[in-house]
């Protein structure tokens, strides 16, 4: 009699169990490659060369995206719009340049090669004499690949 009891309780058991796989859902999904270029545009306040709260999120972002990955280069290039002095703002896109660099590093980036250039105003003006919006920033460009 407990050997049928059991039986019952297995067979029970079992056809709860498929009940259950039968109702469930399989979902594949596609994951994006983990190790592609990242491209990234961090923006500062007028005449400031200091990573703003929001700048070095994103770079901490980056930089969890980046681990495990190989970084082959990053470019990074200070810009600044045309209020001031051309010298001034040549200065102050290469110091944009150079806080960037370090918050990438601060945070945590595996070591890669830097390529740091600065254009100061150049391209901050249209030929029509229009400024350009948004120059007070940083492109930085994160050229990763899969580890081997």
């Amino acid at each position: 009699m407990s050997q049928l009891h059991w039986t019952g309780a297995a067979t029970l058991a079992l056809a709860i169990g498929l009940t259950g796989c039968a109702t469930k859902e399989v979902r594949l999904v596609k994951q994006t490659p983990r190790c592609v270029d990242q491209t990234l545009e961090i923006y500062f306040e007028p005449d400031s060369a200091e990573v703003t709260p929001e700048g070095k999120a994103i770079v901490s972002q980056a930089a969890t995206v980046a681990a495990g990955c190989a970084v082959d280069k990053v470019e990074v290039l200070g810009l600044a719009d045309a209020v001031g002095a051309p010298e001034a703002n040549l200065d102050l896109s290469k110091r944009r340049a150079q806080s960037v660099t370090a918050a990438l590093a601060d945070a945590g980036l595996p070591a890669a090669e830097f390529a740091l250039a600065a254009a100061g105003q150049d391209g901050a003006v249209t030929a029509s004499g229009d400024a350009q919006p948004l120059r007070r920033r940083v492109n930085v460009v994160l050229r990763l690949r899969a580890l081997p």
